[in-house]
């Protein structure tokens, strides 16, 4: 069995199978990475494949020019070197949870094959589930709100501020 194959499969094993936590926005090129989903629609929010499949396989497939993050999300581990980690915490996903939830979070969250091992499950349970399909991996200079999202240094409380300010 390749690697790729056996990466794959380490996604879906139990959480019990090894202590490393997957990322939901992570790198697309990381030698582990598995596609997490396709953005999909005029919302761009994220369909989740069934199984994971390696990045390796999707990469060289994308038309040239097209940045992969633009079209699918990644999943990778989670490494204490991300500008987003703090501790054993990811402030990524609390940023995301401060945005305004565009619908109830009372919904089913979607079916995900990385749940069992993803950090910002681990870390916020069913909310970031439900906030996961909107995040995008590519942010634009233009969206000012998915720039101070993607910023490490924004804190949840200057993110609360600023939406609070442009309301």
């Amino acid at each position: 069995m390749g690697s790729d194959q056996t990466t794959a499969a380490q996604v879906a094993a139990p959480a019990t199978a090894t202590p490393a936590t997957w990322c939901p926005s992570g790198e697309a090129r990381a030698p582990e990475s598995v596609v997490l989903g396709v953005r999909s629609g005029s919302d761009g929010q994220v369909v989740y494949l069934a199984d994971p499949v390696p990045a390796s396989e999707v990469l060289g497939t994308l038309p040239e020019g097209i940045e992969p993050t633009r079209v699918l999300r990644f999943a990778s581990h989670c490494v204490s070197a991300c500008a987003n980690r703090r501790g054993d915490d990811c402030s990524l996903v609390e940023r995301v949870l401060t945005l305004p939830s565009a619908a109830a979070d009372t919904r089913a969250v979607p079916r995900c094959h990385l749940r069992a091992r993803c950090q910002w499950w681990q870390q916020s349970g069913v909310a970031a589930c439900h906030r996961c399909p909107a995040v995008t991996t590519a942010t634009f200079r233009e969206d000012e709100l998915a720039t101070l999202v993607a910023d490490p240094s924004t804190t949840p409380e200057q993110l609360a501020a600023w939406i609070a300010a442009s309301a």
